[in-house]
């Protein structure tokens, strides 16, 4: 197994491993602790089935079900290890993934759960000509930018987070049909379980309102931490290949997609690893 870097901020190649076939402990462990030093791992050229991909993500941790959320269904099945993530629609016009088409804001995974989920591991099966990258952010590097004053006055305080199922647009909390989205009031700034490391734990895209401030307030701060979080300064950028599996830590990033070709398929396998609950 070899291991290269990606990005001065994040992100990693493993190659040398053909993860359609058993992988021996030693390299199990070079890829977890690859996972941890690095945020953002990528395995290029694998050709991989359902079971092979929950084979290689079940070396870091429980592989999650997928179940039906309440109120709004964003598309594919349930009751399995897998979304897939396409705009791809079916004979009948009916989305055979979720979150299908354009730009996705810069957001964690289930942040909105009360154990968030550890790792997401996505396989690319169809792409575009092109677009459609996915860019990830260093949360670890964006809470050490954070001014001393903000980050004194910040600490021990809560974020809401809320799954409305929007792409690229800020939560009207007023809006917000609570009985139908998740939602979870998650530390605005978290000891990674992991690593130990402290890490900013907010997004564009899901965090709404910062506990203890007013409105105003809030959304000043939370446009503050937001442009803290999105500099390319500390963010690895994606280009993806057939083949690809890319895994990466939401405890520790947040993530976004580029657009792309609306008429052209995008298709890509989605997993994830059981978490637990955030601690300040």
């Amino acid at each position: 197994m070899e291991l290269v870097k990606l990005g001065p901020a994040l992100g990693a190649e493993i190659r040398g491993v053909d993860l359609s076939k058993p992988i021996d402990e030693l390299t199990a462990a070079s890829m977890r602790a690859a996972f941890n030093d690095n945020i953002v791992v990528v395995v290029r050229g694998q050709e991989l089935d359902e079971a092979a991909q929950l084979t290689a993500a079940q070396v870091f941790g429980n592989v999650t079900i997928r179940r039906r959320p309440p109120g709004k269904d964003p598309g594919g099945e349930y009751d399995t290890p897998f979304m897939m993530v396409t705009n791809i629609i079916d004979p009948e016009g009916k989305p055979v993934g979720a979150f299908g088409d354009g730009e996705m804001w810069f957001h964690h995974d289930t942040s909105y759960y009360p154990e968030p989920h550890r790792a997401t591991f996505l396989y690319a099966m169809k792409l575009p000509t092109h677009g459609g990258e996915t860019r990830f952010s260093n949360m670890y590097m964006a809470y050490d930018r954070i001014p001393r004053k903000l980050r004194d006055r910040l600490e021990g305080r809560r974020v809401l987070q809320i799954h409305e199922y929007k792409r690229r647009e800020r939560l009207d909390l007023s809006k917000v049909e609570f009985g139908k989205v998740r939602h979870f009031e998650q530390p605005i700034f978290i000891t990674h379980p992991a690593t130990g490391k402290k890490a900013l734990y907010i997004s564009r895209l899901m965090s709404a309102r910062i506990e203890g401030l007013s409105v105003e307030e809030s959304e000043s701060v939370l446009n503050q931490l937001f442009d803290i979080s999105e500099n390319p300064e500390i963010v690895f950028q994606h280009e993806w290949k057939l083949g690809d599996l890319v895994l990466w830590d939401n405890w520790c990033s947040i993530h976004a997609r580029n657009d792309f070709p609306r008429d052209q398929q995008r298709l890509m396998r989605r997993c994830t690893i059981e978490g637990q609950a955030m601690s300040f």
